[in-house]
């Protein structure tokens, strides 16, 4: 007999109920549970290995969410018809995941995990992501997989001046600050998000608030736990220890590592000095050692660097680099270093530099950001490239990984808060290519890119810049040191990492990664002022580099010009299937894009060229012109009868221009005087009411023969009286 599902249910406030349940789905699964709120629902299931594979010595976990087009009645719009690869928007809420997940195992913990979430029904004002990593936490809490402590998390937006928790889609499109925090019951775990420069105080009320929420979603999951009947987690094979072993290594290395440590050298001087301090230890191990040894002895090795260099930083109050805890790497920047991109610029910090580039393009070049619920067209985008070389390394291109999508990321949000609005008829594409890296080149693409987007004229109103934090803490004494613009040594060996980024007058995007339990609101206030000191030395050196967004676009950039014709000339621009529109382009040489606004047509013309640009704004503007009388016009024959020509003297716009017009000689017969596709210069002299036919005149623009005076009551050919 099957068992009977078991479930929970909680309010997230105002009434809205999210509910838990467990034992009716993907039983075979070490643990399943499903989370529904309002009709989206999100399956998550997690399996472990019982055993780490031979010579395993990382903890290998893979988190994966996915959105199925079923879950809102929708079927792919790839050629395969099927979901395949996941998309940047799922890669990164993948991310939000795996980042919050981690470190709740043991660190002694090398099974594989993997843990898999599908959005099987989609809810449009429900926004999935704020529920994927309380389904994660859950599938883990009603297994027997290991871990510490049961997590959530919510995100937090403020709309008209009030946090909410979880808001809707709806309610996030008003909302000025948007935040994805992750905890357990006491500790802050990861947080994620934009805001519209707003100030620390307000970025700490949120955390506040999110960790409130959190605490009641972690106690739905207790309840859910002990409903299942789950008490104890399996045991699992723990890597062998050598205590005799490590107190060699200690006793061989700590002194030299410390020395190393000290050096203030550059990053690849300090790493073969460390690697060549690793081979002598192992060296002096003996030739009777084990292969087994020798790697139990470099991962103490790894060790006990890690403790002596936090130490060296916590009792010193000095870096590997030499620098004091605050003090930003020298700073270098240039804009415009290349000729032919639209905007350029080349950001160095220490060692780490980007080049970043930012190219100008019509509608047509928008990038389709698709999801079950919503698939909207973006005009600003961002990609982040990490070569190998970047860390002298060999490694094979393989597309851009995970961490480029979450990097980038990063920095496309931060910079969003200062682009143009909708109207703005360019799409922006930036690009930043990581040449070299030693710590935070996400901050150096915030940078770069912000002195890009000003070299290429984009109307940015003001530059926004990046820093990367970290803090070491020691438990046993209560010292803590707080780092601004962090190494890569410093990020690995760190009690949390957080990049903060911003104008002078407020925070833009926040990327938070927290390993230390038991951090309090106060270290976090403090850490938030250095990083906003950091923050806004960067931004002055940036403001002398380029203190504002160039007037223009460059010579080379494509120019724009957009004007509004009445709604009723739309068809007539277009063309019948597009005719009269693709013509433009091709003889202009422009890209042409035209979309209905309320009773209005808004064309937007690009073009690399002004003469062409003129040339299509003109003959746009002779399609809607309605025919004046007295106007002059160029005309074209379109056909040639005994008694005139008819001419088009606007597109569409025909009349007969009749023989006794053509000139003040009296023509007998029109052979050879005009001929189909002449050109003529014509003047419209009158409009029959009744009929709408023109009347056109070619001899009023011509000079009267001498002596040929007008005639006693003889009409007046220049008025058409």
């Amino acid at each position: 007999m099957l068992s009977q599902p078991i479930s929970v249910t909680f309010d997230i406030g105002g009434g809205r109920m999210v509910s838990i349940e467990t034992g009716k789905l993907a039983r075979q699964a070490d643990g399943a549970v499903t989370v529904r709120q309002g009709n989206c629902i999100i399956l998550a299931t997690v399996v472990a290995n019982k055993d780490p594979k031979e010579g395993q010595d990382f903890f290998p976990l893979s988190v994966d969410y996915q959105e199925k087009f079923a879950s809102a009645g929708r079927i792919p719009g790839s050629f395969f018809k099927r979901e395949t690869r996941l998309n940047d928007y799922e890669i990164l809420t993948s991310r939000l995941i795996d980042r919050a997940l981690r470190p709740l195992f043991p660190e002694d913990y090398f099974c594989d995990v993997q843990v898999l979430l599908s959005l099987v029904s989609s809810d449009y004002e429900v926004m999935p992501d704020a529920l994927a990593c309380l389904a994660a936490s859950a599938a883990l809490a009603v297994s027997d997989i290991p871990i510490k402590e049961i997590i959530s998390e919510v995100r937090i937006g403020r709309v008209d001046g009030q946090f909410v928790v979880n808001p809707s889609r709806t309610e996030l499109e008003k909302s000025d600050l948007e935040f994805i925090i992750a905890a357990t019951e006491k500790n802050l775990m990861m947080v994620e998000g934009e805001a519209k420069e707003c100030s620390e105080a307000d970025l700490v009320k949120a955390l506040e608030i999110a960790h409130d929420a959190i605490r009641i979603q972690i106690k739905a999951q207790e309840e859910l736990r002990a409903k299942a009947g789950v008490t104890a987690k399996r045991d699992y094979k723990k890597p062998v220890q050598n205590e005799e072993l490590q107190e060699k290594v200690t006793a061989f290395a700590k002194d030299r590592i410390y020395q190393i440590s000290r050096g203030a050298s550059a990053k690849h001087d300090r790493s073969d000095a460390y690697d060549l301090l690793k081979e002598e230890l192992i060296a002096s191990l003996g030739e009777e050692v084990t292969d087994a040894d020798k790697k139990l002895a470099k991962k103490y090795y790894a060790d006990l660097q890690w403790e002596v260099v936090r130490n060296m930083i916590l009792d010193d109050r000095t870096r590997l680099d030499g620098r004091s805890l605050d003090q930003v790497r020298p700073l270098a920047m240039e804009v415009d270093p290349l000729p032919t991109p639209h905007g350029s610029s080349l950001f160095t910090r220490g060692e780490t530099q980007s080049l970043t580039t930012v190219t100008l393009g019509t509608p047509l070049d928008e990038v389709l950001v698709e999801s079950a619920a919503k698939s909207v067209d973006s005009k600003f985008f961002l990609h982040y490239n990490f070569p190998p070389f970047s860390t002298g390394e060999v490694k094979m291109l393989r597309g851009q990984s995970r961490r480029e999508v979450g990097h980038g990321n990063l920095a496309m949000r931060s910079l969003k808060q200062m682009m143009p609005g909708s109207d703005y008829p360019y799409t922006v594409r930036v690009v930043s290519d990581i040449l070299e890296s030693n710590g935070s080149s996400s901050m150096a693409t915030v940078c770069a890119g912000s002195l890009a987007l000003m070299d290429a004229g984009v109307p940015v109103p003001k530059h926004v810049s990046g820093v990367a934090m970290g803090l070491i803490t020691r438990p046993t004494d209560g010292k803590y040191a707080i780092l601004t613009d962090i190494l890569g040594d410093e990020d690995h060996l760190g009690d949390m990492d957080f990049k903060v980024t911003g104008t002078r007058e407020g925070i833009c995007g926040v990327q938070m990664d927290i390993k230390v339990d038991g951090l309090s609101m106060d270290v976090m206030r403090e850490a938030l002022a250095q990083a906003r000191n950091g923050r806004l030395h960067i931004l002055e050196a940036m403001y002398e580099c380029m203190p504002a967004a160039r007037e223009e676009v460059k010579p080379h950039a494509p120019r724009m010009v957009k004007i509004f014709i009445d709604k009723e000339f739309i068809g007539a621009v277009i063309g019948p299937q597009g005719k009269i529109i693709q013509e433009i382009q091709r003889e202009t040489g422009t890209t042409i894009n035209l979309e209905e606004v309320g009773n209005y047509g808004e064309v937007s013309i690009f073009s690399p060229a002004k003469e062409g640009l003129d040339k299509a704004v003109t003959w746009i503007k002779s399609i809607v012109a309605q025919p004046e009388v007295g106007s002059v016009y160029e005309a074209k024959v379109k056909s040639v009868m005994p008694y005139g020509a008819f001419v088009e003297f606007l597109p569409g716009k025909q009349g007969l221009l009749h023989i006794s017009e053509i000139s003040h000689k009296r023509l007998e017969t029109m052979d050879g005087v005009l001929k189909e596709g002449d050109t003529v210069k014509v003047k419209l002299i009158g409009l029959d009411q009744k009929t709408g036919k023109f009347k056109l005149s070619r001899k009023v623009l011509m000079p009267k023969p001498e002596g040929a005076g007008a005639k006693a009551g003889a009409p007046d050919q220049e008025s058409g009286q």
